[in-house]
């Protein structure tokens, strides 16, 4: 089905370029928990535990994307690691992946919409929110419907602006550190002395199992490169490419700035509600810090919001091309843009954002709960899928040199990755703000499996009655 960017009408266009997926990756991960979640993390664990959590969670990633990348470069196709699962370990769990994964979009898009209105009622207080949300809906839906260029380029443009942000703050965040910049209050440079204040894991290590579940779900949306690579141009180049800077450009965003904020906003400061950006941007005196903030995080809003309906929409073209769903949702334009899918989609995200405003505590808490466990869950079926794939293509007499792009230390990095992802579904059982992702997960999950099995077997007897018939 996919074909290069010549590709005959009804078809996808193989029309990304390396940058356009880096972004997109950086994207869908650098969002609105990195911009005010990171403070509550570094009052719970300290700074040392945050940033170990930090880099626990980067090594994570890394060993998910390294067996992405083998499966995606061997098999560049859209709706990725729901087909390497189907393919690879069952039809019933590609099925529960699509279905989990396409959950985890749309609540995201839902929410974003909301939380977009919000940003824009900072700066304009007296404008309802729901106006703002279908402004906001308008243009992601048309970002996603011109063609799948049009959408990279807008998802290109979101990202920089937060990858900007955060280099800025890494930049002059450090330079306050040292006294190169003087504090606003006149203060002295605090150096490192806010690292170690408090000790260095003044509240034990075992915060730090809490923190690297949450800090997984803030490294998720990487795996997008593998949603994209169906439409990536000279995909055995671009991907291996694109994988290995997104890794690096994560763990240097991600644990620079954990550094810096550790470093400048004491542990005692840090969990309160406000942007730890913010704080330091106030501190070093930087004029309109929270509209910068704000701004920001706007952007941050509308690239998950972007990167949401794009995710889900191709996962849902995807299970109407495996036949699963009904052959409609397969159909494209002649932009090959899934256009069906994707008004489906966004229909879903208006109603998580409904459930988010008539069922906050009830509907959307468990849609929520269930989508954060989506992500570990199919990073689970990404190494799950690398090492059943390494193993067949061996056993099928192909030789190793055949994979354009091969994971290092295999069979280690699949199993090590599995391992580590099935710790941190292990570790929302022992916290009790986490639990509700375990007690809403797995039962849809098992609903999916039900699910799958029935509709099979509904095909099965039409099949047979009609062959009946033709006879």
């Amino acid at each position: 089905m996919q074909q290069d960017s010549s590709s005959a009408p009804g078809e996808f266009k193989r029309t990304m370029k390396a940058r356009h997926l880096v972004m997109l990756s950086l994207g869908g991960v650098i969002g609105t928990g990195l911009f005010f979640n990171t403070g509550y993390i570094i009052s719970t664990t300290g700074a040392a535990g945050t940033l170990l959590a930090y880099l626990i969670g980067a090594l994570v990633v890394w060993l998910v994307m390294l067996s992405l990348g083998e499966l995606s470069v061997a098999m560049p196709e859209t709706g990725a690691f729901h087909v390497y699962a189907a393919r690879y370990l069952s039809p019933a769990t590609g099925y529960t992946v699509a279905w989990l994964y396409w959950l985890t979009w749309t609540v995201a898009l839902g929410s974003s919409l909301t939380a977009a209105g919000f940003c824009m009622q900072y700066w304009f207080p007296q404008s309802p929110v729901w106006v703002w949300c279908l402004i906001f809906c308008l243009t992601i839906f048309l970002l996603n419907v011109v063609s799948s260029r049009f959408f990279a380029e807008g998802e290109f443009w979101f990202s920089l602006v937060k990858v900007l942000t955060i280099l800025a703050f890494i930049v002059l965040g450090g330079a306050a550190m040292f006294g190169f910049i003087p504090m606003q209050d006149g203060s002295p440079a605090p150096g490192l002395h806010n690292l170690t204040a408090h000790g260095w894991l003044p509240h034990g290590t075992l915060p730090i199992l809490m923190t690297m579940v949450a800090v997984n779900f803030a490294f998720s949306g990487t795996e997008l490169i593998g949603i994209a690579a169906g439409e990536t141009e000279d995909p055995q180049k671009v991907l291996p490419l694109a994988i290995r800077t997104t890794v690096i450009r994560l763990i240097l965003f991600f644990v620079g700035t954990v550094f810096v904020l550790a470093a400048l906003i004491p542990m005692d400061q840090a969990g309160i509600v406000k942007s730890p950006f913010v704080l330091v941007f106030e501190k070093i005196g930087l004029p309109y810090a929270a509209d910068i903030i704000n701004f920001v995080i706007l952007t941050a809003i509308l690239s998950a919001a972007n990167s949401g309906l794009y995710a889900s929409g191709r996962m849902l073209w995807s299970l109407g091309n495996s036949g699963t769903l009904p052959r409609r949702f397969a159909r494209l334009t002649t932009r090959g843009i899934p256009l069906f899918a994707i008004c489906i989609s966004m229909l879903g995200g208006l109603l998580a954002l409904a459930s988010a405003v008539i069922a906050p505590d009830t509907v959307f808490v468990a849609l929520s709960a269930i989508s954060g466990f989506a992500v570990v869950a199919v990073w689970l079926s990404i190494c799950a899928s690398h090492y059943a794939f390494r193993r067949h293509h061996l056993r099928s007499g192909k030789k190793l040199e055949s994979l354009v792009f091969r994971a290092p230390w295999f069979p280690l990095t699949p199993i090590l990755g599995f391992v580590l992802c099935l710790l941190a579904c292990i570790g929302l059982a022992f916290d009790p703000a986490q639990r509700i992702a375990l007690w809403c997960g797995l039962p849809f999950v098992a609903c999916c499996y039900a699910a799958y099995y029935l509709t099979e077997r509904v095909k099965k007897s039409h099949s047979v009655e009609g062959k009946k018939d033709a006879a």
